[in-house]
């Protein structure tokens, strides 16, 4: 019995003993610390278990490093999408495989997508091997204005995505807005307030909460949007949309606005750099999809840079469930715009940011997330090429200092029926 102690209390010990941290350091590549500085050639970055040490020029690599060679290669953060719907749908046509919104549910602002992400769902394997690494995931509207809270999740391969839960709640006030309060812009900036409001009201005394507009479950996830602890992300297009939402703050003072697409947002841009709202801008758009974006420009993200307006790349209601990759070549593009006469678009070390660290920031994780600077989450891609450029493949996958597999079924599918044995494929290909 006493041999037994012994042996059972060394095994305890070994149990809770620290693990030895792993350190990877990734030497001699272009590197892209993501926070808008220019590229560092001949650069290192240093990780230690699921975090970065350090990224530059001259870093002390320690002797039991495991090196990767990137010579030749970029290396950069993760590419962090601004606004997805990753991982609540694998078929759009199949209501089974689609959780953006709930048509028939009776709640709205309490519904939380945290508790319908899918780390499984194909799109994410194929988007994690274009060097995507986080994704802002918002639900959509149905019966309400309201969505419901979002969150920021990793795409890593494991089955806890969620890097924040609640990160947000998101409501409709464009065009979509007016037809989910009755038809008008009127309708849906007073029932924006009147939910407000009636949260306020819950606010006071849950107990005797009674209302025929919200539920007391949506009342209460809308509290933490009146008093400013949850951010607010607002789909709005036109420029006299944009105006109205940037007003709700003279009736509701604390909330934390983030306008998400923005079409026109060019035209007020000094409206809202003076407001010090953040925007999730869709990029590139150039034609108008409806009245509220009548005067959609490429330059709409460029020019509103410009004005002062801390602006990222987000992809809202553009293959926001399976193509976020596409936020890359968006990047590029507005690298390329400088080059058209007249037109307005960001320099390559901003184009970056607006994919990696600005993101992170106006989700209020520039801390943990977006950027190979110290102690960040080491989310690091490592690229045969410029980024930017549709040549260029992702070579290695880094999330959370954990190396990410490559393979997805699209990859799969590629690899499968590019050269065929005869008889090796299903029988309907026979016919």
């Amino acid at each position: 019995m006493k041999r037994f102690a012994i042996l059972l209390a060394s095994a305890a010990a070994l149990i809770t003993a620290p693990l030895a941290a792993q350190t990877t350091a990734i030497t001699g590549g272009k590197v892209v610390i993501g926070d808008g500085s220019a590229p560092i050639e001949g650069g290192t970055v240093l990780i230690r278990n699921d975090r970065v040490v350090a990224a530059g020029a001259n870093v002390t690599i320690p002797a039991d490093a495991r090196r990767i060679d990137a010579t030749g290669k970029w290396v950069t953060p993760g590419i962090f999408a601004g606004f997805s719907r990753i991982g609540l749908v694998e078929v759009g046509a199949v209501t089974q495989t689609n959780d953006m919104n709930a048509s028939g549910s009776p709640f709205s602002a309490a519904l939380d997508v945290q508790y319908a992400i899918n780390p499984f769902a194909s799109p994410v394997a194929v988007n994690r091997a274009a060097g995507v690494t986080r994704a802002v995931v918002s639900p959509s509207t149905s019966s309400s204005i309201f969505g419901g809270y979002g969150a920021v999740v990793d795409l890593g391969q494991d089955e806890n995505p969620i890097t924040k839960a609640r990160a947000f709640q998101f409501v409709e006030l464009g065009e979509t807005g007016h037809s989910r309060a009755g038809g008008s812009r009127s309708a849906s900036h007073i029932h924006f307030r009147a939910l407000l409001n009636e949260a306020r009201t819950y606010a006071r005394n849950p107990a005797a909460f009674d209302s025929d507009l919200l539920k007391a479950s949506d009342a209460k996830a809308l509290l933490p949007v009146i008093n400013g602890s949850t951010k607010l992300l607002v789909h709005v297009e036109s420029a006299n949309d944009i105006l109205k939402v940037l007003d709700l703050r003279k009736d509701f003072p604390a909330l934390k606005l983030v306008l998400v697409g923005a079409n026109e947002g060019w035209r007020v841009a000094g409206h809202i750099a003076a407001a010090g709202v953040p925007v999730l801008a869709s990029a590139l758009s150039d034609l108008p999809y409806g009245f509220e974006d009548l005067s959609a420009t490429q330059s709409n993200i460029g020019r509103m840079k410009d004005a002062g307006v801390k602006v990222a790349i987000g992809m809202i209601n553009d293959n926001d469930a399976h193509q976020l990759r596409y936020s890359v070549q968006y990047a590029g593009n507005l690298v390329a715009l400088n080059k058209v006469p007249r037109a307005t678009g960001l320099s390559w070390d901003e184009a970056f940011a607006a994919i990696s660290s600005v993101p992170a920031d106006i989700m209020g994780m520039s801390g943990q997330l977006g950027s190979l600077k110290a102690g960040r989450q080491a989310d690091v891609v490592i690229w045969s090429g410029d980024p930017l450029e549709l040549s260029t493949q992702v070579e290695t996958v880094i999330i959370d200092g954990v190396d990410q597999s490559l393979s997805n079924r699209q990859m799969r599918l590629r690899d499968r029926y590019s050269n065929p044995a005869p008889g090796a494929l299903p029988k309907a290909y026979d016919r």
